[in-house]
C-alpha cells in the first residue's frame, strides 16, 4: 500500500527490526528518524530497507513530525520502535480504500504488556491513539511531551498494536526515573510553578488512589498495584526534584536546563 511507515529512535537495536518488519506487511516505504544511538540500530535499520535520517531529539511531537518532509506518500503510519502492528489491525488496514476515504486518520486500540502479562487498568486499555494519517490534513501536535495525532475527523478502528512498554516490573520503576522525572522536574521548574514541601506527598497521594481504584489497577491484582504505585513514586519525584530545584541553588546551579530534551 501507498503508506509510508515512521519510527523515532534512540539507541532501539533489540527493537527496531521487529518494528521495521510489522511495519513493512502494509507500508511501501519506513523512514527512520534517529536522535544519536550509539548501538547497532542505524545500521540494523539500513540492511532491513530503512531510509535513516539524523536529528537531534526536539521532543516527541516535533521529532516525530519531521519524518514528514521525507517520505513520498501523503498517509503515514506511525510506530514507536518498541511496538508492533496485530495480523488482525493489518487486515483491517488493507481493506480501507485510501484513496477515496473521507477520513483524515484512523486509531487504534493499543495493548500494554509489562513483560508477556497485557495490562488493562491504569487507562492502559483500551490506549485509542491516531497512529495512520494523512500527513496533509493532520499530524502529531508539536509538542514536546505526550504528543498525538488530534481525532479530528478520525475513525476508531477495531485492531490493535502491541506495545512492549516495560520489560519487567524493574524498568517499571528505573525507565520512569531515568527518562521522564528529570524532564518533568525541569518543566515545572521553568514553567514556574510554585510548589511547597506538600506538593510531592499530595500528587503522589492522588496519583496512587487515581489509578488503582478509579482506574480500576485493583481489578489488576498484583501489577496493577505495582503499576499504581510505580505511578505515584513517579509523581512524588517529578514534584519533588522540582521543588529542590526551586529551593536550592546549589542544585540548580549544577543542572543544564538548556538540555530539557
Amino acid at each position: 500500500m501507498n503508506i509510508s511507515g515512521i519510527i523515532t529512535t534512540f539507541n532501539e537495536e533489540s527493537n527496531i527490526l521487529d518494528s521495521i518488519i510489522s511495519l513493512q506487511q502494509i507500508c511501501n516505504e519506513i523512514i527512520v528518524i534517529d536522535s544519536g544511538s550509539s548501538d547497532k540500530t542505524v545500521s540494523i535499520a539500513e540492511k532491513a530497507g530503512a531510509k535513516i535520517y539524523y536529528q537531534p531529539y526536539l521532543g516527541d511531537g516535533i521529532q516525530k513530525n519531521v519524518a514528514l518532509q521525507y517520505v513520498q506518500n501523503e498517509w503515514v503510519l506511525s510506530l514507536d520502535a518498541d511496538e508492533r502492528l496485530t495480523p488482525e489491525l493489518v487486515k483491517l488496514i488493507e481493506k480501507i480504500d485510501l484513496t477515496t476515504t473521507p477520513f483524515y486518520g484512523f486509531a487504534v486500540k493499543r495493548k500494554n504488556f509489562i513483560g508477556s502479562r497485557w495490562i488493562t487498568c491504569c487507562r492502559w486499555y483500551p490506549d485509542y491513539l491516531v497512529r495512520l494519517y494523512n500527513h496533509k490534513k493532520i499530524r502529531f501536535s508539536d509538542t514536546k511531551q505526550h504528543a498525538a495525532v488530534p481525532m479530528e475527523n478520525t475513525q476508531k478502528l477495531d485492531g490493535d498494536i502491541l506495545h512492549y512498554r516495560y520489560k519487567n516490573i524493574g524498568e517499571l520503576f528505573a525507565k520512569p526515573g531515568r527518562n521522564y522525572v528529570n524532564r518533568s522536574a525541569k518543566i515545572i521548574y521553568l514553567k514556574g510553578k510554585k510548589i511547597n514541601a506538600f506538593s510531592p506527598f499530595h500528587h503522589a497521594f492522588w496519583s496512587f488512589i487515581g489509578n488503582y481504584f478509579f482506574r480500576k489497577g485493583i481489578m489488576n491484582g498484583i501489577d496493577g498495584f505495582t503499576l499504581s504505585l510505580s505511578m505515584a513514586c513517579n509523581s512524588y519525584l517529578k514534584y519533588a526534584k522540582a521543588l529542590e530545584y526551586q529551593r536550592d541553588i546549589k542544585v540548580r546551579e549544577a543542572e543544564d536546563f538548556s538540555q530539557v530534551w
